[in-house]
This record gives C-alpha cells, structure tokens and sequence, in this order.
C-alpha cells in the first residue's frame, strides 16, 4: 500500500528550498511563491535553535543568507527572528509554514541531532504525520529520528540504504531501461568502497531487502542525478520505492529524468520544472478547495 506522503500522481514536482532560484530559500516567501504556481510538494531543511526551537534553513551558519556569521543553534529564536534571509524574510518556524499550508506535504531534511526531538514535538502537535517525508544524509541521525516519533512517516533512505538498493536490490525488470542520455545516464565507475559496499550487500534476496527497507519507513530513495541510472531506477520501482532526484535545473536534464521514468524531481528552477511538467502533460498541481 502507497503511503499517504506519497499518493499523488507521479510524477512530483518538488520546490527545493522553496525555489531556491529566488534567492531567499526556506522563506515563507519562498514557499508561498511554490504554493501559488501550483506545487503540492515542498523540499526544506530543519535546524533547531539554542532554545529548541525547530527552524527552517540549510545552512549550519547564518552568514550566506542573513549576512551575519555564526551557528543557528547558538541563536534563540527571539535572536534569530530579527535577521532577515536575503535582507527581506525572516527565518520560519517549522509549525508556522505546517500551519500556513496544511494541504501542503514537506519534504524535511534534519540537519542535525539537536533538531531530532523538536521536530518530533511539531509532528506530534500539529498531527502532521502523513504529509512530510523525512530524510538524512547521516543514517544514524534517521535511526534517532524513527525513534522519537510517535507514528510512522514517510522516511528517504539513507545513504546506507540507497547503496543497498544501487549495488544490492534485486535486478531491475527486463525492458525497464529508457532511453540512454549520454552523460546524463552514465554509471558512475565503481571504486573500491563501492565494492565493498556491493559484497556487503551482495546476494541479499530482493523480498528480504524490500522487508528489512520497508520496516524502517523507507518508501522512497532521494538520489543525485548520477546515481539515477535505468537500472538504478528499475531496481528500486521492483522493490516498491519511489525514485526522487536533486538538485535538476536544467530543462534537457529534466526531460531526461522524465524519460526514465524517475517518481519525483526537486529544482530550484520551479517556473522551469512545471513548464516542462505541463509540455508533457505530466504536471499534477495542488487542488484547493
């Protein structure tokens, strides 16, 4: 069964950041910009303050986007709320961009341990558990997150899981590949860690792989544009997980994507990624009302 994070019409059209284009990423303005052209899918990162407060930002530091250096967990959120991302909007509370669009499903990327615990407390207050997926690059900060949440979400695998799926889920269905795209589809060349991954996980039979995924509450693979290759692509549709890949802000990079068939791209080019979308009559906007 589909989770409810993900029962839309593939593919998703996800808004990095907001639409990081823009240059004011994780705002409230950002944001609100996606909403209004239609996106129903929202990418985001969550630190959490001195105070535990869970914010929106990607950065560790403030300096790039508020010009004023320094960590945001060494602010309190009375502190941050006086800086301004890109000298415009202010720095969001997760439960304020929840609350502002409850029809709309978050993307969350934790940014770091002390943002674990916070975010539990939004989910659980604002009851928003079936419309955010929760991702990491660091699989022990996900295992921490699984453990504090009350009810399952939708979780990305990890980079541990997505190797499994690349170098150890079952092969992918005869007449899956799509159409070869030169650069864009190339495997990349396997050293030797990505050996070692492969023996590691080499031979783990493809029900035992989709059980061991599916019990910790991944249903999808968030992926660079490298790893999604059509094999890539056809071992995780065979194993029952959706195929999402970032940063795409090219157009011929997109139609490429599409082409093979991914679940779900995330551009900070949003205007771009919904013309494409709509040229190929794959655009599925919110519906309100």
């Amino acid at each position: 069964m589909i989770h409810p994070y993900l029962d839309a019409p593939v593919p998703l059209a996800f808004a990095h950041r907001g639409g990081a284009a823009h240059g004011d990423e994780n705002t409230v303005e950002a944001f609100g910009r996606a909403v209004a052209l239609g996106y129903r899918y929202v990418e985001t990162d969550v630190h959490a303050t001195r105070d535990g407060v869970p914010v929106v930002f990607h950065d560790r530091d403030l300096a790039r986007l508020t010009g004023t250096p320094g960590p945001v967990s060494g602010r309190t959120w009375a502190d941050l709320a006086t800086l301004r991302v890109g000298g415009a909007g202010i720095v969001p509370r997760l439960a304020d961009v929840l609350a502002a669009w409850p029809d709309v499903r978050f993307n969350i990327d934790v940014k770091d341990a002390p943002a674990i615990a916070p975010l539990a407390g939004v989910l659980r207050r604002t009851n928003a558990w079936d419309r955010v997926c929760v991702v990491s690059f660091s699989a022990s900060r996900l295992r921490a997150t699984r453990r504090a949440l009350d009810r399952p979400v939708c979780m990305a695998a990890s980079p541990l899981g997505t190797a499994m799926v690349r170098f150890g889920g079952p092969p992918a269905p005869r007449g899956s590949r799509g159409p070869h795209r030169g650069r864009l589809m190339r495997q990349p060349a396997a050293g030797p860690a990505a050996a070692r991954r492969r023996v590691a996980v080499a031979g783990r039979p493809p029900g035992q792989l989709a059980e061991r995924l599916a019990g910790t509450g991944v249903r999808c693979v968030q992926v660079p544009v490298p790893v999604a290759t059509p094999t890539f692509i056809g071992r995780a549709h065979t194993l029952g997980l959706q195929v999402h890949v970032w940063t795409v802000n090219e157009r011929p990079a997109m139609e490429g994507l599409l082409d093979l068939g991914v679940d779900g791209i995330m551009t900070d080019e949003t205007v771009t990624l919904r013309e494409v979308l709509i040229h190929r009559g794959q655009w599925h906007p919110r519906v309100t009302g």
